[in-house]
């Protein structure tokens, strides 16, 4: 199949024969749409090693670069600051539309390679670039859809070019889907003044439906089998086209009509992965997904303790906005480099987003935030990569808020914030703050919480020649530097006897 279509699938809207070939790929396959059978899923081995990778939010929603990605639907709800924007900005809905931002949307700047080449020397793993977002406009080229960026936009197969680039660069290929959430997501359309031709079947805003009060019921505004066939469709399409590593999930897959379905696609998709011969993954939030049946998600959040098996947390470089917006508040490196360290010592991968520029070109702030992440991994990477989590992850003061949204609201970490990683028989203590006085105490290696079982045989500074001096005392390890100094987080390498 090649990376721009379905192969020899011929579609249009011929729902029937792609569900017929669905059923066919899951009966045949080692993998059914039940959760037992599901739960034969295993971590691909890529992805435990991988540690770091790159999430891209990227899209029409980017040409008008307010408020954040949810524009397009904020846009058409009165009383939102999106909403008089656009009426002082664009004029009246019915004369300017969402989807007049797409001819606007040609991304003349846009250059895969420069992208990959930057992923790269940030020290990514892997890279996902978003494929659909909410608004509906495919970012891939589609058999099932004129909304795509092939045939409108920048007339371009973006996911493709994505795809090559990364995956010469040694990097792993991902993508992602947030259709899910379209069959609300543009619902205050049918209360403005616009020509609403495109609600029919096929149109950028079909269905536009009611959505539900409490986006996180999942019993709520559950979507109708119209659309769950076509979301089905659509997300076996992306797969089969472009073949992806991993896919991830936005949450309202958890929505309990969307059970049935979301377990034929995950049978698919694990059926066609053995089929390539591909190790892969699905990344998804809250319980969408029975555990054990991909990799959990947690969105701008970490684990409070080690995660028995692994996950990922996906944060962006900016704190307002998943997209580039004018004005957006962007995280410190060394900030974004605490928190990696803090989810790679509980078994966890961190995805860093970056939201290009309508015209393709990257953000002065998003290049200068890998960069500095890619200096560090240069220096540090050999605990990061390819380590496992301790027995312990690590100690200090600073307390993390569990779950998704929380990783704005605690304390900043301080000098007494350790981390561990493990590898080969090498301990990797990394001290979060570096303290001014050069001395760091670490408690876990005190005799009375038996820990440490073993001598410490030699300490090295990753990335300095000074050998520190230490002492395993009854109050822990302390070690000893003169000349170290960073605003960045520090990594002990302890060899033990």
């Amino acid at each position: 199949m090649s990376a721009s279509g379905i192969g020899s699938i011929k579609m249009g809207y011929d729902k029937t024969k792609y569900l017929e070939e669905i059923e066919r790929v899951i009966e045949k396959g080692k993998y059914k749409d039940s959760w037992e059978s599901l739960s034969c899923f295993q971590v691909p081995k890529w992805y435990q090693n991988a540690k770091f990778g790159i999430f891209i939010h990227w899209g029409v929603y980017s040409v008008p670069a307010f408020g954040s990605e949810w524009y397009p639907r904020n846009m058409y709800l009165k009383g939102t600051k999106e909403y008089e924007h656009h009426m002082c900005t664009y004029g009246s809905h019915r004369k300017f539309g969402y989807r007049e931002f797409i001819r606007m949307f040609t991304a003349p700047a846009f250059d895969a390679k420069a992208w990959a080449d930057l992923f790269k020397e940030a020290g990514a793993r892997y890279v996902t670039p978003v494929a659909e977002h909410h608004d509906g406009f495919q970012m891939y080229h589609s058999k099932l859809s004129q909304y795509c960026s092939t045939k409108m936009g920048p007339l371009r197969d973006v996911l493709n070019e994505l795809k090559e680039e990364i995956e010469k660069s040694d990097m792993v290929f991902c993508t992602s889907s947030h259709r899910a959430e379209h069959y609300w997501f543009m619902e205050g359309i049918r209360e403005v003044d616009e020509d609403n031709e495109d609600l029919k079947e096929g149109g950028l805003y079909w269905p536009s439906k009611k959505g539900p009060e409490d986006i996180y019921n999942i019993y709520e505004s559950c979507p109708d089998k119209e659309y769950l066939e076509d979301w089905l469709i659509r997300t076996c399409e992306l797969i089969d086209g472009y073949k992806p590593s991993m896919l991830y999930f936005d949450w309202w897959i958890m929505n309990a009509a969307f059970k049935p379905f979301l377990k034929k696609f995950m049978a698919y998709y694990y059926n066609r992965a053995d089929e390539w011969g591909k190790q892969v993954s699905i990344n998804y939030k809250f319980d969408a997904c029975a555990a054990g049946t991909g990799i959990e998600d947690i969105e701008r959040g970490q684990q409070k303790d080690i995660h028995y098996t692994l996950w990922q947390a996906d944060t962006s470089a900016a704190r307002n906005s998943w997209s580039y917006t004018y004005g957006n508040d962007y995280k410190k490196p060394e900030e974004i480099i605490q928190n990696l360290i803090d989810i790679v010592s509980k078994n966890g991968t961190m995805m860093l987003n970056i939201g290009p520029k309508a015209d393709g070109s990257l953000p002065e702030e998003d290049i200068y935030i890998l960069k500095e992440i890619g200096k560090w991994l240069t220096i540090n990477g050999e605990g990061i990569y390819d380590t496992k989590n301790w027995k312990i992850f690590g100690e200090g003061p600073t307390i993390i808020n569990e779950g998704h949204f929380s990783d704005s609201k605690r304390s900043p970490y301080t000098c007494k914030d350790v981390r561990y990683t493990y590898k080969k028989g090498i301990l990797y203590a990394f001290i979060l703050k570096w303290p001014a006085n050069g001395i760091v105490k670490m408690t876990n290696f005190a005799p009375e919480k038996k820990k440490v079982l073993t001598g410490v045989k030699s300490i090295k500074v990753l990335g300095y020649n000074e050998i520190p001096s230490w002492e395993q005392l009854e109050e822990g390890l302390v070690i000893s530097t003169e000349t170290i100094d960073s605003n960045f987080p520090v990594c002990f390498r302890i060899e033990f006897i």
